[in-house]
């Protein structure tokens, strides 16, 4: 077994060899960036792969976001989880609206629909739910308080590439969705996104938004930025592809495996699968809770002592960064359920690289410091 450190997630990279072919085509087609051949197919390659209609792809999930947004011409209030990267949040301020804070579902951690309501104000224009962990948000709820109130649902998705309810792909939910493919994601281009789009019109203007405005050489017909994913991303992303059922195969035994051997550890505990179909297993958070030996942080140190370097994600609330606490919506004690995860929550390493004998020890010592 190998004695380099553990890390929660860690890429999944092909043969080099595989990439060799790639990088000669670049090469030889002299074509870098703006929507070169590769950009092309790997687009079509995500639509069949993912069952989707349209695929916009991004230079990172963020720009993604933001440009989601403008292509909605979203204003004023958000409504949003506290229980995200910061990048959710963050894609909001950025494009001059505020965040709404509302809590969390206790099993699966995303927001919980029967709080959005008494949150909507005359200025709250849209929802901005986050599929956590991959697991999907009660989307039928939501897309009824929004469709009551005419407000526009945009998914952060990062998460949840290639997740499927009984209906098809958890992508097609709301007016966007947005995927990341940063190097710690399931499917991943090094850097990269994606905008699902449900129609050829919208993705024509996402398209355009991506690319600073530009129609033609000399048209530009909106304000839009440089968020264009390059060919060298985009090629990564066709190799990725083809070991996709690989890499969701392994997570799927890494995950079982964990589920069956935490069981019965007083003070662990494991979050539901949710109702999806298809699961991604994208990242395996476990709860430690009061009635385990040891708290969360201390957990967390003792397996970072023997090279496991396991994440506490997340942690802590967007709502108690600075930019964001001073928000009314932001109050803890609104947000309990939230931040109780954030004090309990400790992602363990789940990654097709990740041995068997790996995986064992992880479990044996938590097994071992609950006694």
């Amino acid at each position: 077994m190998s004695n380099h450190p553990i890390y929660v997630t860690q890429p999944f990279l092909p043969e080099l060899d595989d990439f060799i072919p790639y990088l000669q085509e670049i090469w030889a087609n002299k074509v870098l960036t703006n929507g070169g051949p590769f950009h092309q197919q790997l687009e079509q390659a995500l639509c069949e792969y993912l069952g989707v209609p349209h695929v916009a792809l991004f230079s990172n999930g963020t720009l993604a976001l933001i440009t989601a947004l403008q292509a909605l011409r979203v204003t004023g209030e958000v409504i949003t989880t506290p229980y995200s990267f910061v990048a959710t949040a963050h894609s909001l301020l950025w494009h001059g609206c505020q965040p709404v804070f509302v809590d969390v579902e206790p099993h699966t951690l995303n927001i919980d629909p029967a709080k959005i309501e008494a949150a909507i104000t005359p200025r709250t224009t849209a929802i901005m739910p986050v599929h956590c962990y991959g697991n999907p948000c009660d989307t039928d709820a939501i897309q009824k308080i929004a469709d009551n109130y005419n407000l526009r649902v945009i998914y952060d998705a990062a998460h949840a590439f290639a997740v499927q309810d009984a209906e098809g792909s958890v992508l097609r939910h709301g007016d966007l969705s947005v995927l990341s493919f940063h190097a710690t994601k399931v499917f991943n281009t090094f850097e990269g996104g994606a905008i699902i789009c449900p129609d050829a019109k919208t993705k024509q203007r996402i398209d355009h938004l991506k690319n600073f405005g530009f129609v033609d050489e000399t048209t530009v017909v909106a304000p839009g930025i440089n968020a264009k994913m390059s060919e060298f991303n985009a090629a990564f992303g066709l190799l990725q592809l083809k070991h996709m059922p690989y890499v969701l195969d392994r997570r799927a035994a890494i995950d079982s495996s964990y589920r069956q051997q935490l069981s019965g550890i007083n003070g662990i505990r494991c979050l539901s699968k949710g109702n999806q179909v298809v699961a991604n297993h994208s990242y395996f958070p476990i709860l430690v809770q009061s009635n385990y030996p040891l708290s969360r942080d201390e957990l967390y140190q003792a397996l970072k002592k023997q090279g496991i370097h396991a994440r506490r994600y997340f942690y802590p609330l967007i709502s108690d960064f600075p930019m964001y606490r001073t928000l009314p919506s932001a109050d803890r004690a609104r947000l309990t359920v939230a931040a109780q995860a954030a004090e309990q929550v400790l992602c363990l390493p789940i990654y097709p690289g990740l041995c068997n004998e790996q995986q064992v020890r992880i479990i044996s010592l938590i097994r071992e410091l609950a006694v």
